[in-house]
């Protein structure tokens, strides 16, 4: 009797703790901190052996890979709870329970709502199934109603990807996004992509730091991803900031470079990255500098190079190691 009263206990132990981790999983923003953590162990589990198969970027099925993984995961350890909690239970059935198995099978097939196998339930043990089946179906709504969140956050940051990549390359970069602007003439609309830079990121901030899960979805299109289109924000930024004799858009530029550092800090704490070395050589910064000259920008007859050397190194540190750990190709400083 008293075996059967911990196993039931163990199994409501298990219970409550997938279902916690479920919630703070879907539903609390944040990610998980349950001790569970099941999309984050599976992610950090599979993501070396996924970039090791694949030689280059994680792909567009790595996510949705995990994300079913875990939703699998979460079922089978609330079929194995349950399965715990009947066991202990199995004189309430008529006929008896014959074992685990059995008390498996019973506890399975209330998870799916598709029944309860040949027995019959009384007393405590219907309560346990019913609540089974509420949990089945639980999880099995927040599933659905996970997926369309991530297509909705998803298709926001892609959005700005694209618009990025489109116009300074793959991979991209700010040198190239400016002499795309400079050869269209077209200098004046900066202003904009500098305010629709800051919200892009303030949205990405907001969902990503939310669910952690999002940070490697990836969409079909998007080339080098969102870090790279992340560090050309910052290497935009940077330029004007240091280089570019650009008064009227060193305001946004810092706003954006600011929200840019944030985003990528806050991602990079909840994956514990170490910022990766991003200082330029000199000369990678001189040869930015013609380039800049030879589209027509007018830099300042005393520009920081050494200032933007070391604030490239601090800002883009932190992007780099995501572009690393994600197995995609950085923003580099100097246009193809």
């Amino acid at each position: 009797m008293v075996l059967r009263l911990l196993e039931s206990a163990a199994g409501l132990y298990l219970a409550g703790l997938t279902l916690r981790d479920v919630c703070e999983t879907v539903v609390v923003p944040g990610g998980s901190r349950g001790s569970l953590k099941l999309v984050r162990r599976l992610a950090r589990g599979t993501l070396p052996v996924w970039k090791h198969v694949r030689d280059g970027p994680i792909g567009v099925n790595f996510a949705p890979a995990i994300m079913l993984g875990a939703f699998v995961g979460w079922m089978m350890l609330l079929v194995l709870a349950f399965g715990l909690m009947l066991d202990g239970l199995g004189d309430a059935f008529s006929p008896p329970l014959e074992g685990f198995g059995a008390a498996l099978y019973a506890a399975g097939s209330a998870l799916a709502t598709i029944g309860v196998g040949n027995g019959e339930a009384h007393g405590a043990a219907r309560v346990v199934l019913v609540f089974d089946g509420l949990c089945g179906l639980s999880v099995m709504t927040m599933a659905v109603t996970y997926l369309l969140e991530v297509q909705s956050n998803i298709a926001h940051r892609d959005n700005g990807v694209l618009k990025i990549t489109t116009t300074s390359g793959h991979p991209p970069s700010a040198l190239g996004l400016l002499e795309r602007y400079a050869a269209l003439e077209i200098r004046d609309d900066l202003p904009d992509v500098l305010r629709n830079g800051r919200d892009w990121c303030a949205g990405v901030l907001q969902s990503h730091a939310s669910h952690p899960s999002l940070i490697y979805f990836r969409s079909v299109g998007t080339g080098s991803g969102w870090p790279a289109t992340l560090g050309t924000m910052v290497d935009l930024c940077l330029i004007i900031e240091h280089l570019l004799d650009a008064p009227q858009l060193r305001g946004l530029a810092v706003l954006l470079r600011e929200q840019a550092a944030r985003l990528a800090k806050e991602v990079t704490t909840l994956l514990s990255l170490a910022p990766a070395q991003a200082s330029p050589m000199r000369s990678e910064v001189d040869a930015l500098c013609e380039r800049l000259r030879a589209a027509g920008y007018a830099l300042r007859e005393a520009a920081d190079l050494d200032g933007f050397i070391a604030a490239r190194g601090g800002d883009v540190g932190c992007i780099d190691a995501l572009s690393h750990h994600l197995g995609s190709k950085p923003a580099p400083l100097l246009a193809a």
